[in-house]
């Protein structure tokens, strides 16, 4: 059994997964299996795609439904059932994780905590600058250092998310149990996630919504949520903003969870 099974949610965008399998296949820990959790790519998509997981040393799968407009937590779902490790890390299929974050979530992993973390958010110059050769080059482990130059003009946000670490006490000292969860870096054990239920599969539009609610139900379930300070070292790359129209329909499904105290969802996996 690998060690842990990375779920990135995808759709469409083989450029930007190119980056990611790139990135993974450089792993510091390479025990992992790689689940594409596709959200109804097109045909093309998915030929090319189909190239990418054939010519990659990497274990992969890839878990598709038909486009049938934004139910990325229903993919989820079935790539949460899919996978065949015992703890699973989720990222999102526009952010580059460095060379050592399985490492890292796996070295902050406890029974009973999902552990979180953040993203620097590269300029679109600076994305654009990023390509698979510059991934496999040793100039990758410094893209730190470019985004922190590119962050003094207001370019690149959040530079200081790139430092890391490696020293596990201090991350654990330094480190916050009051962070939210973004869906697009956090981690915890598929059998914590087979308890709650999974993912809400009401939510149907992107912004505020699934990440949130999930946090809420494992903080109503006495989970720890941790972020240690130096690790989970992630890029995302540069796009302009997806509409957030349907957030208010959001914000009534969180309302709803808060109100029922909610721990497993009867949304989820498991239809009640």
């Amino acid at each position: 059994m690998k060690k842990a099974s990375l779920i990135i949610s995808f759709y469409n965008r083989v450029d930007q997964l190119q980056l990611i399998i790139a990135a993974l296949e450089q792993q510091t820990v390479p025990d992992f299996e790689v689940i594409i959790s596709d959200d109804g790519s097109n045909d093309e998509a998915v030929e090319k795609l189909n190239k990418i997981i054939a010519a990659s040393p990497l274990s992969i799968q890839h878990i598709w439904h038909p486009d049938n407009g934004f139910n990325k937590t229903k993919i989820l779902n079935k790539s949460i059932i899919a996978s065949k490790s015992e703890y699973i890390i989720f990222i999102d299929g526009d952010c580059i994780p460095a060379v050592h974050f399985i490492e890292d979530h796996l070295k902050y992993a406890k029974k009973n905590r999902a552990v979180v973390g953040r993203r620097v958010e590269l300029s679109d110059k600076l994305s654009k600058e990023i390509n698979p050769q510059f991934i496999y080059s040793k100039s990758y482990n410094r893209l730190w250092m470019k985004a922190l130059a590119n962050s003094f003009n207001g370019e690149t946000r959040k530079a200081e998310e790139g430092i890391r670490i490696g020293n596990k006490w201090l991350n654990e000292k330094l480190g916050s149990t009051k962070k939210g969860i973004l869906g697009c870096n956090f981690s915890l054990h598929k059998e914590t996630l087979l308890k709650i239920n999974g993912f809400d599969e009401r939510y149907i539009h992107p912004g505020v919504g699934e990440d949130t609610e999930i946090r809420l139900r494992l903080n109503n379930g006495g989970y720890d949520i941790f972020s240690p300070a130096f690790a989970l070292v992630q890029f995302h790359l540069w796009h302009k903003r997806l509409s957030r129209a349907g957030e208010k329909d959001n914000l009534v499904l969180l309302e709803e969870t808060i109100q029922n105290n909610y721990v497993k969802t009867p949304y989820g996996i498991n239809k009640e």
